[in-house]
């Protein structure tokens, strides 16, 4: 196996059919993603957010959610997207990330949450190999849909050890 090939592989292989199933889709920017719907916990419209200090940009800080803290990530930040002001169409999707120990409530911060679309595995390709310096991990797979290309989110990925275990 070539040294792109091993830095592009994911921990699930794209050929299995535990890929087939339902996934969240939403915007960033101008691109769509899906996250596993098994992932998603709840879709929240945007709260007061209470920031953390000594905590990298895109971790936007804490929530208070029926009497438990969550952590909040702005994926646009995370993935490298210019900031931009939240609207009334902004949400937290709360997940569940797979820790170090145990699963670990995180929301994350998208411009819009499209719709619960059904995939097959079929219609699922690997990421595209941009060279071994740059871990794709974090993706899945990329979903041909009727309205476009989604990118899947791996979200226990997404979120390395070291910024889970800062969290």
């Amino acid at each position: 196996m070539s040294d792109a090939e091993l830095a592009n592989k994911t921990e699930i292989p794209l050929s299995q059919e535990n890929n087939d199933g339902k996934y969240l889709t939403f915007q960033l920017s101008e691109e769509g993603y899906g996250i596993g719907i098994l992932k998603v916990r709840e879709i929240i419209g945007m709260l007061p957010v209470t920031p953390v200090p000594q905590t990298p940009s895109f971790l936007k800080g804490v929530i208070n959610l029926r009497g438990q803290v969550i952590p909040v990530v702005d994926l646009r930040l995370k993935f490298g997207l210019p900031e931009e002001e939240y609207t009334e169409r902004t949400s937290i999707i709360v997940v569940e990330v797979k820790g170090l120990t145990n699963n670990i409530p995180i929301g994350i911060v998208v411009d819009t949450v499209s719709e619960v679309i059904h995939i097959h595995a079929k219609e699922i390709e690997p990421p595209p190999a941009f060279g071994s310096t740059i871990n794709m991990n974090f993706i899945l797979g990329m979903a041909k849909t009727s309205d476009g290309v989604k990118i899947l989110l791996n979200i226990d990925h997404v979120l390395s050890a070291e910024e889970l275990g800062a969290m």
